[in-house]
């Protein structure tokens, strides 16, 4: 295991369930200093565990463990985290209770204060739903977040990303006749159609008119959808799928009793320093989302990725969009953050 866990006891959903022994799977890389402030908080994304990660970690990098402490936390329901797939009766499988983002973001705060007494984030970041959590560390603890950077992420599921998830899935629930009673009976195999639903909006159209597929190896269209989309989606374990869907769909930082549903002003209590990093033909988070959100954020600058990656531009796997992120990083983490 390369990974360590962070025992939260019973806690208190904020749908008002009780979830018993819950945990928080986690990994860390480099050192915390004596000041305890070299912290950097990098949360995992929809589906991805700690591995998925590392491509922004190293040596030289903006996240270089020789001078910072990054602390990764997993996401519940990614099945490293309390999970359905790893929760006994009563709330094991279909039966695992719905989790936000609000919730994960208290959890991870507890790991960061309770576990290693840090006070002071110099930055919190993340890819899609990482970047989600970014912004909710933001709005959640406005004093304790400096610096704050999301890669093709936004403050809320916006109707277009709400509407992508909910065609994600659609092909699982036609599986059981829309029954929901029938959960229990799918599969990892009933999984090969939700990637290929996913793989019309994971990158761009003209990712595909390109064959920029071509650049991983892949040489035909299909081998392209099945090789990845298909084969990504049935490692994953279909209830962790279904209540990782219900956090994302569900997202929104103002979501909470802090600011009850009060977008704008949620958005406005973010202090951190922040670079909004949309991809600029991402057709599941689209750009446009991000400008309005930066603009509210008092000290935000947007910088799209200029690329036809999509979403994908933000997940670590075309190199430039790589060198790109991590430059903007060592520029955020080069300014002193607001005060």
């Amino acid at each position: 295991m390369d990974y360590n866990i962070f025992d939260l006891g019973d806690v208190t959903l904020q749908s008002g369930v009780t979830l018993p022994s819950a945990y928080l799977a986690y990994k860390t890389y480099g050192r915390l200093n004596e000041q305890k402030d070299n912290v950097i908080v990098y949360p995992t994304a929809f589906g991805d565990q700690h591995v998925q990660n590392e491509w922004l970690i190293g040596s030289g990098m903006a996240l270089d463990p020789e001078r910072y402490f990054i602390i990764v936390p997993n996401l519940l329901g990614n099945g490293l985290s309390s999970s359905p797939s790893n929760t006994p009766p009563p709330f094991e499988g279909a039966k695992f209770p719905e989790v936000t983002v609000y919730d994960n973001i208290a959890f991870q705060h507890r790991l960061v204060t309770e576990k290693f007494g840090i006070q002071e984030i110099a930055l919190v970041l993340g890819w899609s739903l990482g970047g989600l959590q970014a912004f909710q560390w933001g709005a959640s603890y406005p004093d304790m977040v400096k610096r704050l950077a999301s890669f093709a992420g936004a403050a809320k599921t916006w109707p277009q990303t709400y509407v992508v998830l909910e065609g994600l899935k659609a092909p699982l629930m036609a599986a059981i006749h829309f029954d929901s009673s029938r959960l229990g009976q799918l599969t990892s195999s009933d999984m090969r159609a939700v990637g290929r639903v996913y793989a019309g909006w994971g990158v761009s159209q003209a990712f595909y008119s390109e064959e920029l597929y071509r650049s991983l190896g892949i040489v035909s269209l299909t081998d392209f959808m099945t090789g990845v989309w298909e084969d990504s989606f049935t490692k994953m374990d279909t209830h962790n799928f279904l209540a990782m869907s219900w956090t994302g769909q569900h997202a929104d930082i103002s979501a909470n009793p802090v600011y009850n549903g009060d977008f704008d002003k949620a958005l406005e209590s973010i202090k951190a320093t922040a670079c909004i990093m949309p991809g600029s033909t991402d057709l599941f988070c689209p750009a446009a989302n991000n400008e309005y959100e930066a603009k509210l954020m008092p000290n935000a600058d947007c910088h799209p990725i200029e690329s036809n990656w999509g979403h994908f531009a933000g997940r670590g796997i075309n190199g430039p969009d790589n060198q790109y992120i991590d430059g903007q990083l060592k520029c955020l983490l080069a300014r002193k953050p607001s005060e």
